[in-house]
C-alpha cells in the first residue's frame, strides 16, 4: 500500500515541476515573441521592453495561445506590418522550442 502512495506522490510531484516549467518556457516565449515583434514595429530600448511585457501579460487572458496572436497580430495589422498568422505562429513554435530548451539548461 506504501508504494503505491509513494509512486502516487512521486507522479504528482512530475506534474507540479512540469506545469511549472511549462509555464516558464511560456513566458520566455512571449517575451521573445514581445521583442520580436517589438523589432517589426521599430521599438527599441525601454519601449521594446514594455511591449514585450504587454505581450506576456496578453497570454493571462484566455488558455493557449491565440490571446497572445490576436495581440500581435492586431499590433502588426494597426500598424501596417506584413506579418500572416502563419508567420507569426511559426515564430511562436520556434521560440518555444528554444525557450524549452533554455528553461531545461537552466
Amino acid at each position: 500500500m506504501s508504494s503505491m502512495k509513494d509512486r502516487e506522490e512521486g507522479f504528482e510531484r512530475k506534474f507540479a515541476l512540469d506545469e511549472e516549467l511549462r509555464f516558464k518556457a511560456n513566458a520566455r516565449r512571449n517575451k521573445a515573441l514581445g521583442l520580436w515583434a517589438a523589432e517589426k514595429l521599430g521599438k527599441t530600448g525601454p519601449d521594446a521592453e514594455a511591449y514585450a511585457k504587454e505581450v506576456v501579460m496578453s497570454d493571462l487572458k484566455e488558455a493557449g495561445d491565440d490571446d497572445v496572436l490576436r495581440k500581435v497580430k492586431g499590433d502588426f495589422d494597426a500598424a501596417g506590418v506584413d506579418q500572416s498568422d502563419h508567420q507569426i505562429r511559426r515564430t511562436m513554435d520556434e521560440l518555444m522550442a528554444k525557450a524549452i530548451e533554455d528553461v531545461r539548461n537552466g
